[in-house]
């Protein structure tokens, strides 16, 4: 697998390390002694905050990924659901992993149009505390992650196809769906 870092992630970490180096000069000519290891550890979570979120933005301007012709359909005779498309990197630089995330909504949780039965409450002492006795709660919504390429150059184009269980359930679904780049 390539590098998850490109030359835009090794430019703001050589400049975020210029400025720690710097930062930790001015703690070590402190003229309170006392001042010194404070001052230190400040530094060090502050700039490793700095190198965390640095690498978020790098991703999010140079991991530029697209998803097309997305498709499902549903196998009822064995309950799962399967969605097929196409994910593009639209960016200049190598994408490490993209991943396909799928979210599906209970539509009657979402409209308002619940019938009895769509929802279990539990009430009672023992199942606040107990978890509902043993009764199975039912999700509405699920999300579901699935890394569908690798590798993916600039202005490639790779086909995927994932599948997972439906909850029987459900029964009118909205599904939101994205893609990222890492």
């Amino acid at each position: 697998m390539t590098t998850l870092l490109n030359y835009w992630h090794y430019f703001v970490f050589f400049i975020l390390f210029l400025l720690y180096i710097g930062g930790m000069l001015t703690a070590f000519k402190q003229e309170k002694k006392k001042l010194i290891l404070p001052m230190a550890l400040s530094i060090t979570l502050i700039f490793a905050l700095l190198g965390i979120f640095s690498v978020v933005i790098v991703d999010k301007y140079t991991k530029v990924v697209k998803l097309y012709k997305l498709e499902n359909k549903r196998l009822l005779s064995t309950e799962q659901i399967i969605y097929t498309g196409f994910v593009k990197n639209e960016g200049k630089h190598t994408i490490g992993e993209v991943t396909f995330e799928i979210k599906l909504v209970n539509k009657g949780h979402v409209t308002g149009n619940i019938k009895a039965g769509s929802f279990f409450a539990p009430s009672g002492f023992a199942e606040f505390f107990g978890g509902g006795a043993g009764v199975l709660y039912k999700p509405q919504t699920i999300v579901k992650e699935f890394v569908v390429a690798k590798n993916l150059k600039p202005g490639e184009v790779e086909q995927f196809r994932v599948y997972f269980d439906f909850p029987p359930y459900f029964r009118n679904v909205a599904d939101f769906s994205k893609v990222r780049g890492h």
